[in-house]
């Protein structure tokens, strides 16, 4: 007997294919890539069409190959031509011939598959569910990707209805794929336990997929953030208002009622210094690549630098108007130069000052968003003596390898990860991550009230109880931490109107002047905005099949028995993963420990 063909030996709609993979990239609420960073991610659709088209049979035949001969199950063939006409599967060609064959409606189908509206429409992923366990004797086989990364591939084999395997070297890419194809199929379908939404729970709302889970992830997200802003919240003033006034985004959270009203501050904008090396000037020289803050058509906005000729000290004034712009930067990529004494200064000298830890910051503005829009200010004493009385109580630890032109901020003596932020965003990072282990701890107290299964089997042993529910809720908090660490570090820089997180690109990449966003803004990188982008995620999956991810080096795979594998191999040192992923796991390591315990013998010291 001839051995049945896979579709994918024989041919593919690769333009379709490529163009719902290319429409990704544009695409980003709900997005898996939104969940938490990783790099050189794979398309969906690609890893979507692989799976597929590597399982069903082709149902043959084309036109032009009918001495070919057809091994699909007939049931399969009877399927396919039941699937709707698309481009392929209408018209005549050139001699007469139909080009309405099974394949051809196969062809179309994958079409529709592999775009980003079919990710949550159950009728079509339905449809091939079908059809895979058609062309596999009603027994779909589970998938393993050892390589498995940021979960494009584990995730679509169990959007597929596959037992999906994920495993991965990195622990911060396996705690990536166990949020998405781990730990939803556990509370699939399963209403919130907060008591905002148990009060929806029997109406009109329903909790569908990892909607309950997301609903929860968002309420105990903002319990932590009113928690923090009771704690920290005098270390985030409003620009304009009484040094006792605090600033607040929503009626619920901010200044005490009566109090004066002022602007809320979305970003501190500072520029890094050393002192200058010529003897007769000694001035501290801001290193800033643009003094322009505003380049909008009527809203132009920048730095103007003034020296005072005896003190040589350096302050800064904000100007706007309709139109205008700053002045030449000091930093550009032949060196620097002293605004006081025009004495160039190279990158060498730079580098012996950061690694003499001799390298200070200065505020140079701040920026505000008020009743009448975005405004910027020049600094004042008040939040700069506000920034720089921050005390974190405990940094992360762990040291950042050395990787030229990926890691460039060693060479600047900024050796270990806490080196990476300032003491105020270490204090926000790390009272939030504190809060990552109270707010489990209440969790599991709602949990028990909503009578969810009194298990006390933690989640890493399979639990699904109250104890287990807790701890998965606080993998996603983890990940809200994560992704706000991306924004609060001084490696974050102004952008026109909003602030380029730390990994704008594939590196940690010196920076001279940057932004410190305010967590409890409405602006760019904000404690919600990274609550609101991880729910999303959550609301697209519907899993209906429990997926596996494990910590494990692919050389030495124990995983038995045979299982087809389909990967996408890193890439060698093209992209340096581990080195890039230290800054999230020493994060993710401190707020995840207790969840995972003994996962973390890896990366960071």
């Amino acid at each position: 007997m001839t051995q049945r063909k896979k579709l994918i030996e024989v041919a593919l709609p690769l333009e379709a294919i490529n163009e719902a993979s290319a429409r990704e990239k544009s695409i980003r609420h709900g997005h898996p890539s939104t969940l938490h960073l990783w790099w050189a991610r794979r398309p969906l659709a690609a890893a979507r069409a692989v799976i597929f088209t590597s399982l069903v049979d082709d149902p043959g035949h084309h036109p032009e190959d009918h001495d070919e001969p057809v091994n699909a199950p007939a049931a399969f063939i009877e399927a396919c031509k039941t699937l709707p006409k698309g481009k392929n599967a209408t018209g005549v060609d050139e001699k007469g011939r139909s080009n309405d064959t099974p394949r051809m409606r196969l062809f179309d189908f994958i079409e529709r598959l592999v775009t980003w509206e079919a990710t949550t429409d159950e009728e079509i992923l339905t449809t091939a569910r079908d059809l895979i366990r058609l062309s596999t004797d009603g027994n779909p086989p589970p998938l393993l990707d050892p390589f498995a990364g940021g979960g494009s591939i584990p995730l679509e084999a169990q959007r597929l209805g596959l037992e999906a395997h994920a495993s991965d070297l990195n622990p911060v890419a396996v705690m990536i794929n166990k949020a998405l194809i781990e730990i939803p199929p556990k509370f699939a379908n399963q209403p919130p336990v907060n008591p905002r939404d148990r009060a929806k729970v029997g109406g009109t709302s329903h909790w569908q997929g990892a909607s309950g889970l997301a609903a929860d992830v968002r309420y105990y997200g903002e319990w932590m953030r009113d928690k923090a802003w009771e704690r920290i919240g005098h270390l985030y003033p409003q620009y304009g208002a009484p040094a006792s006034s605090r600033q607040g985004a929503d009626k619920d959270v901010g200044a005490p009622v009566g109090a004066p009203e002022g602007e809320t501050v979305i970003a501190w904008l500072w520029a890094r210094t050393v002192k200058c090396p010529n003897p007769a000037c000694g001035a501290q020289m801001p290193l800033v690549r643009s003094f322009d803050l505003s380049k909008k058509k009527g809203k132009a906005a920048w730095v103007e630098p003034h020296v005072d000729p005896k003190s040589r000290k350096i302050t800064f004034e904000v100007k706007q108007a309709s139109k205008g712009s700053g002045p030449d930067g000091t930093v550009n990529r032949q060196g620097s130069a002293c605004l006081a004494c025009k004495t160039p200064v190279p990158f060498s000298y730079l580098r012996d000052e950061g690694k003499a830890h001799r390298m200070n910051v200065q505020l140079m503005a701040i920026v505000t968003e008020g009743k009448n829009g975005r405004s910027y200010y020049a600094p004042d004493d008040k939040h700069w003596q506000t920034a720089v009385s921050a005390k974190p109580d405990w940094t992360p630890t762990g040291e950042i390898s050395h990787w030229p032109g990926r890691t460039n901020v060693v060479e600047y003596g900024m050796t270990d990860f806490a080196h990476l932020f300032t003491p105020r965003q270490l204090v926000a990072l790390t009272t939030f991550s504190d809060l990552v282990a109270e707010a489990r701890a209440q969790i599991q107290a709602d949990a028990l009230a909503a009578v969810l299964l009194d298990d006390d089997t933690p989640l890493r042993e399979n639990g699904r109880g109250p104890r287990a529910y807790a701890e998965a809720v606080s993998v996603y908090l983890a990940f809200a931490i994560d992704r706000s660490a991306d924004y609060w570090s001084t490696i974050a820089t102004p952008g026109d109107g909003f602030i380029r997180n730390t990994f704008a690109r594939q590196a940690i990449p010196m920076t001279w002047d940057f932004a410190e966003g305010n967590p409890f803004s409405d602006s760019t990188g904000n404690w919600l905005g990274a609550l609101h982008w991880i729910g999303l995620v959550l609301e697209t999956l519907q899993p209906v099949q429990q997926g596996f991810a494990i910590q494990q080096d692919a050389a030495t795979s124990t995983i038995n028995g045979a299982i087809p594998i389909s990967t996408d191999p890193p890439y060698y040192d093209n992209i340096g993963y581990a080195d890039l992923a230290d800054f999230f796991y020493a994060w993710m390591r401190s707020n995840l420990r207790s969840v995972y315990p003994g996962f973390w013998n890896y990366g960071c010291s």
